[in-house]
C-alpha cells in the first residue's frame, strides 16, 4: 500500500500531464497499390502451383485390351529374378488399387505409391488396374497408361501381368529397386565397396 505522502508526491509530479485526445488505435490504411516485391511473390506462388514433379506422361498411349499381357524388365535384371516375378513367387508387400480412378488420379497415385515403396524398402508389390472388359470400346485405359508409366520410373526394375490368383491381366506385379540406404546396408553386410 502507498502512503498519503506518496500519493500526494505522485499527483504533484503528474500535474502537467494532459490526456491524449486521439483514440488508442493504430492508424491502419489498406494499401491499394501493389509493390514490385508483392507482384513477384504473387507470380512465384502461381508458378509453384503449376510445376508438376510427376514425370509420368499424360499424353495419349498405345491402347491395350483386357487380355494383353504386360511384361517389361530393365536391362540388368537377371532372368531368374524376372521369372520369379512373372510366376508370382515373391511375397506381395503392398498393393495399389486403381479401380474407378480417372487417368489423372491414377497417374498421381502410381507416382506416389512407387516413391513410398522405395522409401519403405518394399521390393515386390502389385498394382490392380482392371481389365477394362466393361468398356464399350474394349480398351483397358488404365492398363494402357500403366504399361507406359512404369518404365518411365527409374525405381521400377520390372513388371509383369499377375497370375490368375492375383488378378491375371487385370493386375501387374512390380519389382521396385532398393533405396540408397538399403544398398549401403547391403554393402556393409556383404563387405562390398
Amino acid at each position: 500500500m502507498t502512503s498519503k505522502d506518496e500519493r500526494l508526491a505522485f499527483l504533484e509530479e503528474m500535474k502537467d500531464v494532459r490526456r491524449i485526445r486521439k483514440p488508442n488505435r493504430a492508424d491502419v490504411v489498406a494499401r491499394t497499390e501493389l509493390t514490385p516485391g508483392h507482384l513477384m511473390r504473387q507470380q512465384a506462388a502461381v508458378e509453384a502451383q503449376v510445376r508438376d514433379v510427376n514425370p509420368l506422361t499424360a499424353d495419349v498411349v498405345e491402347p491395350l485390351t483386357a487380355h494383353d499381357v504386360l511384361s517389361w524388365q530393365r536391362p540388368g535384371v537377371q532372368h531368374g529374378v524376372f521369372k520369379k516375378l512373372r510366376l508370382g513367387q515373391y511375397p506381395i508387400e503392398a498393393r495399389l488399387d486403381l479401380h474407378r480412378m480417372t487417368v489423372e488420379e491414377a497417374r498421381k497415385e502410381v507416382f506416389q505409391f512407387i516413391n513410398e515403396c522405395v522409401n519403405y524398402g518394399l521390393r515386390s508389390v502389385i498394382i490392380l488396374h482392371g481389365k477394362g472388359e466393361r468398356n464399350p470400346d474394349g480398351i483397358a485405359q488404365l492398363k494402357s497408361y500403366l504399361a507406359k508409366w512404369l518404365p518411365e520410373l527409374g525405381s521400377v526394375l520390372a513388371f509383369h501381368s499377375a497370375q490368375k490368383r492375383h488378378g491375371g491381366t487385370g493386375a501387374a506385379y512390380v519389382m521396385v529397386r532398393k533405396s540408397d540406404h538399403e544398398k549401403q546396408q547391403n554393402r556393409e553386410v556383404h563387405g562390398g565397396s
